[in-house]
């Protein structure tokens, strides 16, 4: 008398793990469209401009000194006016200007974005927390 619920409750336990299958069990009958080879290349540059994240801040003297001196070796001759500084928190060791192929820093640094014009010719300079100037001519 005791067979039979002990049966009943073994072919239950067989039913519902006959139930729980994928049918296929091959994993080359997936469908080409779930492969890896089907994703989207990974892009190496930020898309877009770099919006500010802080309000309007005051250039630190060293760091117009620092890009005054970056224009004068790079053959720029003219006074550089201020057109805006802004405090951002980039995305990575880009500073917002990634070169494809290369390799930044995976965290968030804050830094300025200087915009200077100098003769009509604007210029992108980028600061994370170091004192060099980063010119973003992307």
């Amino acid at each position: 008398m005791r067979r039979t619920p002990i049966l009943a409750v073994i072919a239950l336990a067989a039913l519902a793990l006959t139930s729980c299958g994928s049918g296929a069990t091959d994993p080359a009958a997936e469908s080409p469209a779930a492969s890896a080879s089907s994703r989207p290349p990974l892009q190496t540059a930020t898309p877009g401009p770099v919006g500010p994240t802080g309000a309007a801040v005051e250039v630190p003297q060293s760091r117009w000194d620092a890009i005054v001196a970056d224009l004068t070796a790079r053959g720029v001759k003219g006074t550089p006016q201020l057109v805006s500084s802004q405090a951002v928190t980039f995305n990575d060791g880009s500073l917002g200007c990634a070169t494809p192929g290369q390799s930044y820093t995976q965290a968030q640094i804050d830094g300025l974005r200087i915009i200077v014009s100098v003769d009509g010719t604007t210029y992108d300079y980028r600061f994370g927390q170091g004192a060099e100037p980063k010119l973003c001519t992307a």
